[in-house]
């Protein structure tokens, strides 16, 4: 529909015009705003990269990668034409691409970009913050993938490929952007146009298998907070801090004092193992499965090095806490 101005009671329309004719450049000029202000078309987003692209054998890009506030990861592709042509397959391979992106990955891309954009700023600290994390959640990251379509228009052809795709349960969202020119100046109208504002309440039953999916393995996690020494600790900051206390108090030469104090049987699969077959499983895996960080790793006198499992379950959990209890230690459930 026509935009107008109102003065002296009177409704005067603005001329419509294009990005083109304005020579206003997708990567340029569109892509650059939006890097700065993505809520214009992708709210309660952040963006962590820019013309990403890590993997071998393409040489595709994904035009702004961001997270959302539940951690799933946003894909957003950006064409200045007026049919946003094949926007939709480019954005599901890519999302295809990127569905195995690590929090820990996140943060080296995340941090690469604020260097690039001359930022100083600690990526890993910017990035729990804008997501209400005291620490890194693994489990809970990069869930799902969302789609952001932004164009000067769409085609029939991609609208309803786009209308189907969201019947399954993907979430991929039209944003139009409609450039205007009034008085010298480019005014831009933004629309959501699929879904609907207005008629998003009426498809939440479409995805309601899928919903529930995703209820049930968030009911699954446990978020049991424990009380040591005065701090209230998640499951695996707990075994961290016991352990370091105990090493802190009684000064173990090797790993073996400290196994016959916390035997390797309390967790399947033991509790602690070798720095350098820690940092193998990360490195192959690209998820940190021992605590790895500054001030984390066990340094023994004899000058062995060893890391400490960050994977525990309810029942090793309980059997962990039985045993530092057995060793004097206070612990007990936050209420």
């Amino acid at each position: 529909m026509p935009v107008y101005s109102f003065n002296n009671n009177t409704l005067n329309q603005i001329e419509k015009t294009t990005f083109n004719d304005e020579g206003i450049l997708e990567r340029k000029h569109l892509q650059s705003a939006l890097k700065h202000q993505v809520e214009t078309v992708a709210p309660n987003c952040l963006v962590i990269a820019e013309e990403f692209s890590e993997w071998s054998d393409s040489l595709r890009r994904i035009d702004l990668l961001a997270i959302d506030r539940e951690a799933n990861l946003v894909v957003i592709e950006l064409k200045r034409t007026e049919k946003g042509e094949h926007m939709e397959l480019q954005a599901l391979r890519y999302a295809a691409m990127v569905s195995t992106l690590t929090f820990a990955r996140a943060v080296e891309i995340y941090q690469q970009h604020l260097i690039d954009n001359d930022i100083e700023a600690d990526a890993k600290s910017k990035l729990l913050e804008f997501l209400g994390w005291d620490e890194p959640q693994e489990d809970d990251f990069g869930m799902d993938v969302r789609m952001v379509l932004v164009s000067a228009n769409f085609s029939k052809e991609l609208t309803t490929s786009v209308i189907w795709l969201n019947e399954r349960s993907l979430d991929i969202r039209c944003i139009r952007l409609i450039p205007y020119k009034h008085n010298d100046q480019i005014l831009i109208d933004v629309q959501q146009i699929i879904p609907l504002p207005e008629a998003e309440s009426y498809q939440v039953k479409i995805k309601q298998q899928s919903e529930e999916r995703r209820v049930a393995r968030q009911s699954s996690k446990d978020y049991t907070r424990y009380i040591f020494m005065g701090s209230p600790l998640n499951k695996r900051r707990l075994v961290l801090a016991v352990i370091q206390h105990w090493i802190a108090k009684h000064s173990p030469a090797n790993v073996d004092e400290l196994i016959e104090a916390f035997p390797q049987n309390i967790r399947s699969g033991g509790m602690f193992v070798p720095l350098k077959e820690a940092n193998a499983t990360y490195a192959r895996q690209d998820i940190p499965r021992h605590f790895l960080g500054d001030g984390e790793v066990i340094t023994f006198a004899d000058n062995t090095q060893y890391a400490i499992s960050n994977q525990w379950s309810k029942s090793n959990l309980a059997k962990f806490i039985a045993q530092a209890k057995s060793l004097g230690f206070d612990i007990t459930e936050e209420n």
